[in-house]
């Protein structure tokens, strides 16, 4: 039986950020991601998980200016001290709400910059990021996302990803397999959950290729699910989708689940 973890960023947005982990314990969750936590204490989001009994499965590390378009700091050269610092915050908040996984993205590249050198400046910090958690129990996530959504987004593609992960050679540097991004760039979703299954430390999805409930768009979920459970996937699936007519008005999908989350 698939466990899901509801995104706070996209879900449940019908309240401010801090309400939405008592909308999502209310409507069977047991466990949540999002994007960040940064605005706000450690205490202010460690409180409401223990408060409704809610496991943190994922958050993202800082990922540079976001309202000026940054998407990651791992593979832009020059930014390799402020990606060291973003190490230490990101570790504050992971202990305190005791997540085992941190996304680190890699974000878009100079149009102009030496692809050679970036590649060298992402695989030394995935390395550093590795190796500065790992100690605490935690492990990295990377995350191929889709030129569709983020033209220009360094991490693509799934072998792109397994490439790396096999090169630095850090065993708690983990995929991050979105169901919707990996349809949205390479197809062969099921197929490609199978073949690197062994790397996945995480999962996510959404229908596509609107990015609504997964009930909706051109992926069957309910094969997809069967697939992990066959495969043995005992991890979270992370529900990154944006509501089409309102959180609780969009979760039929997720009746079957409801009270088998643990």
């Amino acid at each position: 039986m698939p466990r899901f973890a509801a995104n706070l960023s996209m879900m449940f947005t019908e309240v401010p950020f801090l309400e939405r982990f008592e909308k999502a314990a209310r409507a069977g969750f047991t466990a949540v991601e999002y994007m960040f936590p940064y605005a706000f204490a450690k205490e202010e989001v460690a409180t409401p998980l223990a408060r409704y009994n809610l496991t943190q499965v994922l958050f993202n590390m800082p990922a540079g200016d976001w309202d000026k378009g940054e998407r990651g700091l791992a593979a832009l050269p020059g930014r390799e001290d402020e990606f060291a610092k973003s190490l230490e915050t990101a570790l504050v908040y992971a202990k305190a709400t005791k997540a085992p996984i941190l996304h680190c993205m890699a974000g878009y590249p100079p149009k102009d910059a030496d692809m050679a050198e970036v590649e060298r400046t992402y695989k030394a910090n995935l390395a550093k990021a590795a190796d500065f958690f790992a100690p605490h129990g935690i492990a990295v996530g990377i995350e191929p996302i889709n030129q569709r959504s983020m033209p220009g987004f360094f991490l693509k593609t799934v072998d792109q990803a397994i490439r790396y992960i096999e090169e630095i050679g850090r065993p708690t540097i983990k995929l991050q397999f979105d169901f919707f991004h990996v349809q949205m760039q390479e197809g062969c979703v099921a197929l490609k959950f199978k073949e690197n299954l062994k790397y996945v430390g995480h999962c996510q999805l959404a229908g596509a290729p609107e990015r609504n409930e997964p009930d909706t768009g051109e992926l069957r979920y309910e094969y997809i699910f069967q697939t992990a459970d066959a495969l043995g996937y005992a991890g979270y699936i992370g529900c990154e989708y944006n509501p089409a007519n309102g959180t609780e008005a969009g979760l039929g999908w997720f009746a079957p689940y409801r009270n088998k989350q643990h």
